[in-house]
């Protein structure tokens, strides 16, 4: 017997490792989508947010974040502040422990959460990209990742309020996607517009991406590191119901994501006469953010359905922001993120009996409201303080060489210096 809980704990924190490492992995494509969705003067800071705002996620929430998410008293509001993640379970606990027991490294847990912090702070780099400076961008990281996801995470996922009444996220819809998408739009409205997108009669101007082999590459990379992403939050696959279940989040996850793709094909061919790449892009992941709050329950056609109408709302939810709104969102994201996000959250009940449409709902709303008007007093802050965007000249120009002092297509592009 004791055998076997030992196998059990090995298989289960392996598993959860190496779902963690490809949810890692969609930082990469995080960087390779917005990098292709830019234009080519602007594609080295891209990148160096990317990179940099994954290493600041690792030590923020090693530092503050994880402590604050799981150390607090179940059912509250406001969270227990303290420092580093705790001591890993001894094998003496484990095997005395019964059904009770660990049954994954505490360790494995802290990688699995931290590559989420990071990706909910990916979000936020394409919506403020091409005018916003490196720096402020870095600071507003800093909080993010160290306090403002991590109080939300505890209400959700670490046994707080919204927990205690019923919400139910499964990989994050909301607690993830819509939190990262409350911050950027919270950004873009701050920041406003990159010069041009808008002409002084209110016409909205197209600003193409100059790479999309890139973006597509980099939703590829997505749609696969979601694979780690929904199947890692089973958080067991050592026995047989959960196997099964981890098996049935994969189809599922991959049902909604080509479910996705093909609706907002459809919707996009329809309205623009013309198989327009970004949208059908953007819906593969909107049927990948669609699936995240409950992909273990639904068939794999109930999830592929679900996945369309997330391709369906992304479309008609990016034009509505760009051109109704007039907020700029370079890639995306707030729809792809921030609405079908929300839709994920409300799909739940449909397949999962469990679950109350009134407190998805709610929860929806409080995290909303939480990180959106945390996100606006730190970006007001900032503005105040060091300016949030870049001038006029130097967003002309391009922010490779000014922010980085490189670019990252020299044969093809000239920067003054």
């Amino acid at each position: 017997m004791e055998s076997i809980v030992h196998l059990s704990y090995a298989i289960d924190t392996f598993y959860f490792l190496i779902c963690g490492a490809l949810v890692m992995w969609m930082a990469a494509g995080f960087a390779m989508l917005e990098a292709g969705l830019v234009r080519s003067k602007n594609t080295t800071v891209i990148l160096t947010k990317n990179v940099v705002l994954f290493a600041i996620a690792c030590v923020m929430y090693l530092l503050i974040g994880y402590y604050i998410m799981y150390s607090s008293s179940a059912g509250g509001i406001v969270p227990n502040f303290g420092f580093l993640i705790g001591s890993e379970n001894s094998a003496a606990d484990i095997l005395a422990g019964g059904d009770s027991a660990p049954y994954y490294s505490a360790r494995s847990d802290f990688f699995f959460q931290v590559v989420f912090v990071a990706t909910a702070m990916s979000i936020v780099s394409g919506a403020v990209a091409e005018r916003m400076k490196l720096w402020a961008f870095v600071i507003f990281c800093v909080i993010l990742t160290g306090f403002i996801y991590p109080v939300e995470g505890f209400w959700t996922w670490g046994g707080g309020w919204l927990s205690a009444m019923g919400f139910s996220d499964y990989a994050g819809s909301g607690i993830v996607h819509l939190a990262g998408a409350s911050a950027a739009l919270s950004g873009a409205i701050f920041l406003g517009p990159r010069r041009g997108k808008y002409g002084p009669k209110g016409q909205v101007n197209a600003i193409p991406g100059a790479n999309l082999p890139l973006a597509t590459l980099g939703t590829f990379i997505l749609w696969m590191g979601w694979f780690g992403f929904n199947g890692g939050s089973e958080l067991k696959m050592s026995d047989i119901t959960s196997a099964n279940n981890v098996a049935q989040v994969f189809v599922n996850t991959n049902a909604a994501a080509a479910g996705g793709l093909v609706a907002a094909l459809i919707v996009a061919t329809i309205l623009f006469k013309k198989a327009d790449l970004t949208m059908i892009l953007n819906g593969a992941l909107a049927g990948l953010v669609a699936i995240t709050a409950g992909p273990s329950a639904p068939s794999a056609l109930g999830a592929t359905l679900i996945g369309a109408v997330g391709g369906v709302i992304v479309v008609f939810s990016i034009i509505f922001i760009d051109k109704t709104l007039k907020i700029d969102d370079p890639v995306g994201a707030i729809s792809v993120h921030g609405v079908v996000g929300t839709w994920g959250l409300i799909a739940v009940p449909i397949t999962n009996p469990d679950a109350l449409l009134g407190v998805q709902v709610l929860g929806a709303l409080s995290i909303f409201a939480w990180v959106f008007a945390v996100s606006s007093i730190v970006w007001l802050i900032l503005k105040l303080l060091i300016g949030i965007r870049v001038g006029e000249e130097e967003e002309y120009e391009g922010l490779d060489f000014i922010e980085c002092g490189m670019e990252a297509y020299p044969e093809f592009t000239k920067t003054s210096k």
